[in-house]
């Protein structure tokens, strides 16, 4: 074997393996098998030529006559360390050797230059990602999308796509959730095929119920093992189904880029979720196909109301003496429209709890949050109306629309308007095209109420009871109202803001007043553990699209949410992600023992053991503080806030004062 031209790469000390052993070691990118036998050393390929098995961690065997072989762990197959053949000699199933030699203790294997990586199905694919404008992968690396994987880390070292390694695979379909409510845009979600995808699929549903788009990538055991009960094999196409509104196998025989293509304009046409499954062995086979993009593939999506529904609601609006907007979340890419029209007709606006941040509790036109988490103010306006025009909001029970009122709803979805029960006037269009199209057919009626003044007059109520209740205490802990008074005071303008579920939240919808904060939850979906996972997707977008370069992300959650993904907290430090975790501990499941007692039930195992949430945001790398007093709270939330890195600040709250 010559040994001309070659680089000698060294890979470990003579004291790093003991006789009669094997380990596996890596040159450059190659992967070896080191043995140390019988005085002896080689190397040679790791792979195994049966299904993979990795050589380094198999054992040395001795046969007849006092032989040495390699044998493979995984289903024992078995080659000679110096030859890399098998027992019976059969060139196709021996594995290449490396030269070797030892300097001063010190191992070198020698290699030559490395051939250019194939291009492959997975490349091609990752093209196309890039080509439809996805800019970021939220994933866990894995052993059956190690292909996948190696053509995403491409994409990333040319600076087309950022990668975020996390901890637990629902974060990543959470943040990839967040990332799609903000932007609109696709990010996408990694995972091994078995549990890694399985893992996947709480983060999916609430992208799916709340209408962001989201792509799935999954592995999967290879096609020669698909059925029989392989190991992690699940039918993954079955178990997407429900969630996805696209699913389908990557198949040796598939037209990847248009595969991918159809997945992408799924989930962005459709706002939903798109589900790709790829089997180990397709993963890296060759391909020479093009890429491909939206181009031709996307049309315009602005549905215009018909002029005989703008005829009748102008005719109403005019009409009413009290109308009243409610805003959804489902006009989000509207607002400002929406804001125009109500102030032209002196109209006030009632968000929705998904809704809240759309106008800012400052603006004369606003009455705060309608429903459970909302105010007394927006319940005010809600019983004296005689119009309510509802845009981009569902019904949710939790909003809590009254029924019994004359009511315009305007949604781009017609499978929404009168979904749980009739309304006056059901208009299918885009909220912006609605507000266009009517905004010069409609005025201010004659004799109507002056609601703007209305409106000063009960935030003028509801501000004064907020500070009598700052001053209820239990000596358990803070009011969550001392809580949301601070971070109202000192939260940047332009934040964002995503929020979990729970006491925590409720508390956020009644006492945090927005001032142009944009706000994320886990609406219809409700699940707990949204808020930190959501804090990392909406990092990533400030760092992938310039509208929202430089916002801060602060997310809030209670100690039962921030504990489902605790260790994320180790993902924002390792990718020094400015965010602020405001954590409101009290010590157990705080809405659910409400719940128990409201039902006449016993509070029962909704109790927490917990550790120092400060501490562990200092133990993990990141900016720690604890608030036990409600004077304590401007210092330390300002102090995080100013944390040029991932921060946490935990307080301690007395659970009935919410």
């Amino acid at each position: 074997m010559t040994t001309e031209n070659l680089d000698w790469i060294r890979v470990g000390h003579v004291d790093g393996l003991p006789e009669g052993r094997v380990k596996t070691v890596t040159a450059n990118t190659t992967s070896i098998c080191l043995s140390h036998f019988d005085g002896q050393w080689a190397a040679m390929d790791n792979k195994c030529p049966h299904q993979g098995g990795p050589l380094g961690e198999g054992s040395i065997e001795k046969g007849e006559g006092g032989k040495c072989w390699i044998r493979c762990p995984w289903h024992g197959w078995d080659f000679d360390p110096l030859t890399g053949a098998p027992p019976g000699g059969h060139e196709d199933t021996g594995q290449k050797i490396y030269p070797l030699k030892i300097e001063d203790g010190e191992i070198f294997v020698g290699l030559g230059a490395e051939p250019e990586r194939e291009r492959t199905v997975t490349d091609v694919m990752a093209e196309t990602m890039v080509n439809w404008g996805v800019k970021r992968v939220f994933g866990m690396v894995g052993h059956s999308n190690l292909g996948l994987a190696e053509a995403l880390r491409g994409q990333t070292l040319k600076g087309k796509l950022g990668y975020v390694g996390i901890r637990h695979e629902g974060a990543a379909a959470f943040a990839a959730s967040a990332y799609g409510k903000l932007t609109g845009k696709p990010a996408a979600c990694l995972a091994i095929a078995g549990p890694g995808a399985t893992n996947l699929i709480t983060g999916l549903w609430d992208a799916k119920v709340d209408r962001a788009p989201v792509l799935a990538l999954t592995g999967q055991v290879q096609t020669q093992v698909f059925g029989p009960g392989a190991f992690q094999d699940i039918d993954l196409k079955s178990a997407f189904d429900a969630v996805s509104r696209f699913s389908q196998p990557v198949l040796s025989s598939s037209n990847h880029s248009e595969l991918m293509s159809l997945a992408l304009k799924n989930a962005i046409i459709e706002r939903d979720v798109a589900h790709l499954i790829f089997p180990d062995d397709v993963q890296t086979l060759p391909s020479d196909a093009p890429a491909k993009g939206p181009q031709g593939r996307m049309g315009g999506r602005v549905v215009a109301p018909s002029s005989d529904d703008l005829g009748k609601a102008a005719e109403m609006i005019n009409a009413a003496k009290r109308p009243i907007i409610v805003l959804g979340y489902g006009a989000v890419e509207a607002r400002d429209k929406v804001i125009a029209l109500a102030e032209k007709l002196g109209a006030p606006v009632l968000t929705t709890f998904k809704g809240k941040g759309l106008i800012a509790d400052t603006h004369p036109n606003a009455a705060g949050v309608l429903g459970r988490s909302g105010t007394p103010i927006a319940s005010w306006f809600m019983n004296e109306s005689d119009l309510i025009l509802s845009l981009g909001s569902s019904f949710a029970n939790h909003t809590g629309i009254d029924r019994s009122k004359t009511i315009i709803q305007v949604d781009f979805d017609p499978m929404q308007l009168g979904k749980f029960h009739p309304v006056a006037l059901p208009i299918w269009g885009e909220i912006g095209a609605f507000c266009d199209a009517i905004e010069s057919t409609v005025s201010k009626a004659a004799g109507a109420a002056d609601q703007i003044g209305e409106l000063v007059d009960r935030w003028r109520i509801w501000r004064a009871e907020k500070e009598t209740r700052l001053a209820e205490t239990r000596g358990k802990g803070v009011h969550s109202a001392a809580v949301f008074k601070a971070l109202t005071e000192l939260a940047p303008s332009d934040a964002i803001i995503p929020v979990d579920v729970g006491n925590n939240t409720y508390s956020f919808g009644r006492y945090f007043e927005p001032d142009g904060q944009r706000i994320l939850m886990s609406g219809y979906l409700g699940s707990i553990g949204f808020g930190l996972p959501a804090a990392i997707g909406a990092w990533c977008a400030t760092q992938d699209f310039a509208e929202y370069a430089g916002r801060k992300v602060i997310s809030i959650s209670g100690d039962g949410g921030f504990g489902q993904y605790a260790m994320e907290f180790t993902t924002a430090v390792k990718y020094r992600m400015n965010i602020t975790h405001i954590l409101l501990n009290n010590s157990q499941l705080g809405k659910i023992s409400k719940e128990q007692r409201a039902g006449e039930w016993p509070v029962w195992e909704t109790d927490l053991v917990n550790p120092s949430f400060s501490a562990f945001a200092r133990l993990c790398g990141g900016h720690g503080t604890r608030v036990t007093e409600a004077d304590q709270l401007r210092d330390a939330i300002s102090q995080a806030l100013a944390v040029d890195g991932p921060s946490l600040v935990e307080i301690i709250t007395d659970p009935e004062l919410v």
